[in-house]
């Protein structure tokens, strides 16, 4: 079968939106190269080896590539997927100098490559995540996540994704109930329980994403414990009364994990408060350095205490907490 695929140059904070359009004009997959160049410092503090050859991307540059079929009106789409870019800009958010250009392709080219370049890697002092595919013999106490991400969705290396493990583990004592908000592949539903969780509510808008999560939970045995659901962000949570019973967690819950953009993040602040015990904690990632201040205060101005954050290049993470006596 013949494919085209389409690339894409553009801004390293700019590949979850893209690639999120591409998906929405669909795309049978999409695949992220983000600058390699020697000034940018790679984690080896556990040993991680980069099979991934250093690049000739400028700093903060990134290629986007998406797949589509043969059919496909490609000037139609480029077009189609311009005005979509370019709006970034009302999102606080810099394409830079964008470039297009598409060729056809056979299946065989893409379709598995990518995972030539995922191998199990140590996100955190106790958590290593594990392609399925690949042969690993774990350290004593080591975590290990279990994981087929797909075409569509990240192997949890991204270090919004990494922030949030490593902020999980710091948080997560033991007997948590959690709710994931945009759980993609189901990662950080995973590695909640992983740590010591007692149930995750896993939600996602994406049908697509909903399926990998509950592959991925399958794959680590923990369907008894994690409730996959499709949701608009928490709106699974206004449903009616018995759509709710039926529900594996229902708030108010110890802990709330989003990995979105700020923008995405800002929408639904006072619902997270709402669905959170009093001294419950919100982890909030995938946030870029030009929108902490932002962030924070409609953090601060829903009734959050900011009582931490942790950094990864230029994302971060908060750690916000719903006062005790609320």
């Amino acid at each position: 079968m013949k494919w085209y695929e389409i690339t894409i140059a553009t801004t390293e904070v700019a590949t979850e939106m893209i690639s999120n359009f591409l998906h929405e004009f669909g795309a049978g997959g999409v695949s992220i190269e983000e600058s390699g160049t020697l000034n940018k410092p790679r984690d080896t503090s556990y040993g991680q080896w980069y099979d991934t050859p250093l690049n000739d991307i400028p700093e903060g540059q990134a290629i986007i590539k998406g797949y589509f079929p043969e059919e496909t009106d490609m000037e139609q789409l480029v077009q189609a997927l311009k005005p979509r870019v370019e709006g970034l800009h009302e999102f606080g958010i810099d394409p830079g100098n964008v470039e297009y250009s598409y060729i056809e392709v056979d299946d065989e080219d893409w379709a598995t490559a990518w995972k030539d370049y995922f191998h199990p890697i140590r996100i955190t002092d106790r958590i290593t995540i594990k392609p399925t595919w690949e042969d690993y013999q774990p350290e004593a106490n080591e975590l290990i996540i279990e994981l087929d991400p797909g075409m569509a969705f990240g192997t949890g290396t991204h270090p919004t994704t990494s922030l949030c493990l490593k902020t999980l583990e710091s948080v997560i004592q033991g007997g948590e109930e959690v709710i994931d908000v945009g759980t993609g592949s189901g990662v950080l539903a995973i590695g909640a329980m992983k740590l010591g969780a007692k149930a995750v509510l896993a939600l996602d808008l994406d049908p697509v994403a909903v399926s990998s999560a509950t592959e991925n939970v399958s794959l680590n045995g923990l369907s008894e414990q994690v409730d996959i659901r499709l949701s608009d962000l928490l709106g699974v949570l206004r449903q009616d009364s018995e759509q709710r019973e039926s529900l594996m967690v229902k708030p108010p819950v110890d802990l709330v994990v989003a990995n979105i953009l700020a923008e995405i993040i800002m929408l639904f602040i006072d619902d997270v408060y709402e669905a959170l015990k009093p001294g419950g904690t919100y982890i909030a990632s995938g946030i870029w350095k030009n929108k902490e201040e932002v962030v924070e205060q409609a953090l601060i101005a829903s009734g959050f205490i900011i009582e931490d954050k942790f950094r990864d290049e230029d994302w971060l993470a908060f750690v916000a907490r719903k006062p005790k006596g609320e």
